[in-house]
């Protein structure tokens, strides 16, 4: 077997923590001894252990000796838990063969610098385009200091998210709700505009998948939305934020304050709404590296014009329903040569709908 197999199988592991591990990177490991597996290990939720020392714990037999496949290179700094590297010397690891270099600023080079400077051998670079790949949103987070933004949508085939009197539940099939609730899972927080608040009534929870709950985000300049709202209903087990660009002064301010969740204040934008850039800005202080957008029109069109997106999934349902609501709406763009650009990475079936998972330029 050849180093790109083991560093393979090690991202097989690593897929198992999506979900689960957020904001820290999905990684996974496997250990070798005389050309036989002894151990496999992944990252399996947040402040736990690292995949390394999961596959060093449940080792068969001493690793002294053998061969570390690790998808990131290992930590060498105290965080939730010790660093990484000094399991590995403890044990005598004899070899690490490492998928990408992690860009975290406290480890980046520097534990391969340390284990090298304690006689290990260390081989990086297998597989690194997958191993970035996996973990995208990771990196972008370390790499732009802003969270990775998801747009996700379901829409008929003619490209309208809602009839004309804004009916929308439901576009898309059952299998593909579960697509979305998976995503939702995926991200540290779910965005929406007031406006899909008071239409839909979303809960805004992981409930047909297993995985955690992201914490829930309304823009919501006017403060308009009710206090009756899905939202506001399980508000002790589901962190919410609304931002607005009201001030505390504002009675509405304190009115879904007192419903518990959590109310900030953005300047506006040239329109007079919340800034959306400067939100972001304020979410990726707080450690949220992922954003999954579910609309409505408004806030997608605003994330889309001003380039901070970084993905989106459309959902596409075998329907047509003529005049209606369009996802996407005037981007002020008014010849092709200006259009925004996409690369699909993946098309999928779920149930009747087709799903375009793609990224933009």
């Amino acid at each position: 077997m050849n180093d790109e197999y083991y560093v393979k199988l090690a991202l097989s592991l690593a897929r198992k923590g999506r979900g689960f591990v957020s904001p820290n990177p999905m990684v996974g490991a496997v250990i070798v001894k005389n050309g036989r597996i002894i151990s496999r290990g992944f990252h399996q939720r947040f402040g736990g252990d690292h995949a390394e020392i999961n596959a060093i714990r449940s080792a068969a037999g001493k690793v002294a000796g053998s061969t570390l496949y690790v998808t990131l290179e290992p930590c060498c700094h105290e965080g939730k838990t010790p660093p990484c590297t000094d399991s590995i010397i403890k044990h005598k690891i004899a070899r690490v063969v490492i998928g990408t270099i992690d860009s975290n600023p406290l480890v980046s080079c520097q534990s391969i610098n340390y284990l090298q400077s304690c006689g290990i051998e260390v081989k990086t670079g297998i597989l690194e385009n997958e191993c970035r790949k996996l973990n995208e949103i990771f990196f972008h987070f370390m790499e732009t200091g802003m969270p990775f933004v998801t747009i996700k949508y379901a829409q008929t085939l003619d490209g309208r998210i809602a009839t004309a009197t804004g009916d929308s539940q439901w576009i898309s099939s059952e299998a593909s709700l579960k697509f979305a609730h998976s995503l939702r899972a995926q991200h540290d927080a779910i965005l929406v505009g007031a406006g899909t608040v008071i239409k839909d009534n979303p809960e805004l929870t992981v409930r047909l998948v297993r995985g955690r709950n992201p914490l829930r985000v309304v823009v919501d300049s006017e403060l308009n939305i009710s206090r009756q709202a899905k939202i506001f209903q399980n508000i002790s087990s589901t962190p919410t934020l609304i931002a607005t660009i009201k001030t505390a002064a504002d009675p509405r301010f304190q009115r879904l304050a007192d419903s518990g969740a959590e109310i900030i204040t953005i300047k506006a934008d040239k329109k007079g709404n919340v800034d959306l850039k400067k939100l972001f800005k304020v979410l990726a202080a707080r450690k949220i590296s992922s954003i999954l957008i579910e609309g409505g029109a408004g806030v997608i069109t605003s994330v889309i014009k001003n380039n901070l997106a970084n993905r989106l999934v459309t959902i596409i349902a075998p329907k047509i329903i003529g005049s209606g609501i369009e996802a996407v709406g005037d981007l002020n763009i008014r010849n092709l040569g200006s259009a925004k650009i996409l690369t699909v990475q993946k098309v999928l079936r779920r149930g009747v709908d087709i799903i375009i998972d793609s990224r933009l330029i």
